[in-house]
C-alpha cells in the first residue's frame, strides 16, 4: 500500500461523521426531480467551502473542478441529488429510522441519492486535500433530476465535460439493496438495465354503452394490445436477450358507467440490457399497437416517453480492472464481490455509452440494522455504516486514475 493509499484510508474513516451529516442533511430536504433548489445550495455551498470553483451547466446540477496544476488524466465522479414523491415511513425493516424528510407524507430519499452526493461530498473534501499528491482534473458532478427519465442533468454535466475537452473515465456509486452491507461490486459488463417508456393514447369514438355498435371503444383496443404484445414478444425477440415488459397501467373512462370514452391510455416501461433488441421491442409495441387499432377502428397515438430513454449501465472491463486493484489495495479481503445483475434503470448509463467508466454497487443490505428494503419503497432505508466504505472506494479509483505524483 502506499503512502497515499495510507491516506485516503485514514480520511474515509476520520470523516465518516461528516459523511453522514451531509446524508441527513440531504435526506432531510428530499426534493422531488428538477426542484433540488436546497439540494443543490447546500452541495454547491460544501464545494465553495472547499476552496473549489463551482458550475451550473443546468439548473440545480452543481460541478465542483478540481484541478491539480499538472498534466494528467481527467475523471468525473458522479451522484445524484433528488429524490421521490414516495411517503417515508417513520420505521425501516427493523424500527425507528436514524433521520426522516422534513415532508415525510409527500417526499423522501427511497432510492439513496442522499448517500450518494453525501459520499461524493466526503470523496471530493478528500481528494481535494490530496491534491499535491495527485495529477490531472476531477470533476465532481452532481446531478439533477435522474429520476424523471429527461434527463436534463444528465446532458448538462456531460455538456461541460465536452466543453473541458472530455474525460479519460467516468465513475458512481449506487447503493444496492440486494448485496450484503460491507460489499462492493464493480464487476464489467452490464450492471443495470436500460429503459424504454410506454405512454400511448388510443382514440375511438365515444358513444352509448347500450349501443357499442354505435361508438368505437377504445378500452377494448387497449385490453387487445396487451394479449398481442405478449405474444409478438414471445415469438419475435431473441429468447437469449431479455426484455421486460412492463405494463403497468390502462386506463379508460372512470366516468359514468353506461358512457364508452373517446379515448384510454397504456403506460409501463421495458428494460433490457441489449440495446439493438430494446430498441425492438419499441417498434414492435408501435407495429403491435397499429395493427390492433386497424383492427377495431381505433388510432394510436405515441408520446414522446415511447422510445429508449436510458441505455443499460455497461461497465468498461480495463476500469473494472483497474477499480479492482485500487479498492483491493485499500479494503480487506472479500469486499469485492459479484452481484446479480440489476433489472432497474439509471441516467448514468448516458456517461457509460460516452465514456469508460464504472457504476460501483455498494451493499446496503444489512438486517440488524433495518435496510433492505426494495428502492422506491415507503421502507427504504440506507446502512450509514457503509457509507465510508463507497467515499474510500471512490477516493481509490479517482487516485488510481489521476495517477500520483511522481517524487
Amino acid at each position: 500500500m502506499t503512502d497515499l493509499q495510507k491516506r485516503l484510508q485514514e480520511k474515509a474513516a476520520a470523516y465518516e461523521a461528516y459523511t453522514i451529516a451531509c446524508r441527513r442533511k440531504i435526506h432531510g430536504i428530499a426534493e422531488v426531480s428538477n426542484e433540488e433548489v436546497r439540494t443543490s445550495a447546500f452541495v454547491e455551498e460544501e464545494l465553495k467551502g472547499m476552496g473549489l470553483p463551482t458550475h451550473r451547466p443546468a439548473p440545480y446540477t452543481v460541478i465542483g473542478v478540481l484541478d491539480t496544476g499538472r498534466p494528467g488524466k481527467k475523471i468525473a465522479l458522479r451522484a445524484d441529488l433528488d429524490a421521490l414523491a414516495v411517503p417515508e415511513n417513520p420505521n425501516n425493516l427493523a424500527g425507528p429510522r436514524v433521520c426522516m424528510s422534513e415532508t415525510p407524507d409527500k417526499t423522501c430519499h427511497a432510492c439513496g441519492h442522499d448517500a450518494h452526493s453525501a459520499m461524493l461530498l466526503t470523496a471530493a473534501k478528500i481528494l481535494t486535500e490530496e491534491k499535491e499528491h495527485l495529477n490531472g482534473t476531477i470533476f465532481f458532478c452532481f446531478e439533477q433530476g435522474e429520476e424523471t427519465g429527461r434527463r436534463i442533468g444528465a446532458n448538462g454535466v456531460l455538456g461541460f465535460l465536452k466543453e473541458q475537452g472530455g474525460v479519460d473515465t467516468v465513475w458512481a456509486i449506487h447503493v444496492y439493496n440486494n448485496l450484503e452491507s460491507g460489499k462492493l461490486c464493480v464487476e464489467p459488463e452490464p450492471r443495470m438495465a436500460g429503459a424504454a417508456g410506454v405512454e400511448t393514447t388510443i382514440y375511438g369514438k365515444s358513444g352509448h354503452g347500450s349501443r357499442p355498435d354505435l361508438a368505437v371503444n377504445p378500452v377494448f383496443c387497449a385490453a387487445a394490445i396487451l394479449p398481442n404484445l405478449t405474444t409478438v414478444f414471445a415469438n419475435r425477440l431473441n429468447v437469449e436477450e431479455t426484455v421486460t415488459q412492463g405494463i403497468t397501467s390502462i386506463e379508460g373512462g372512470g366516468g359514468s358507467a353506461n358512457i364508452i370514452p373517446e379515448k384510454a391510455e397504456i403506460r409501463g416501461s421495458f428494460r433490457f440490457f441489449n440495446v439493438e433488441e430494446g430498441q425492438k421491442a419499441v417498434d414492435l409495441y408501435k407495429e403491435v399497437c397499429a395493427d390492433t387499432a386497424k383492427m377495431m377502428g381505433c388510432r394510436v397515438e405515441h408520446h414522446e416517453k415511447t422510445r429508449i430513454l436510458v441505455g443499460p449501465c455497461i461497465n468498461d472491463k480495463e476500469c473494472s480492472r483497474i477499480a479492482k486493484a485500487a479498492i483491493g489495495a485499500v479494503t480487506p479481503e472479500g469486499t469485492l464481490s459479484e452481484a446479480p445483475k440489476w433489472y432497474a434503470s439509471e441516467s448514468y448509463g448516458v456517461y457509460l455509452a460516452t465514456y469508460p467508466g464504472i457504476l460501483c454497487h455498494l451493499g446496503i443490505r444489512n438486517e440488524a440494522y433495518g435496510s433492505g428494503a426494495e428502492h422506491h419503497n415507503t421502507y427504504f432505508d440506507v446502512d450509514e455504516g457503509v457509507l465510508s466504505l463507497g467515499v474510500l472506494a471512490t477516493a481509490a479509483y479517482a487516485a488510481a486514475f489521476c495517477g500520483e505524483e511522481e517524487a
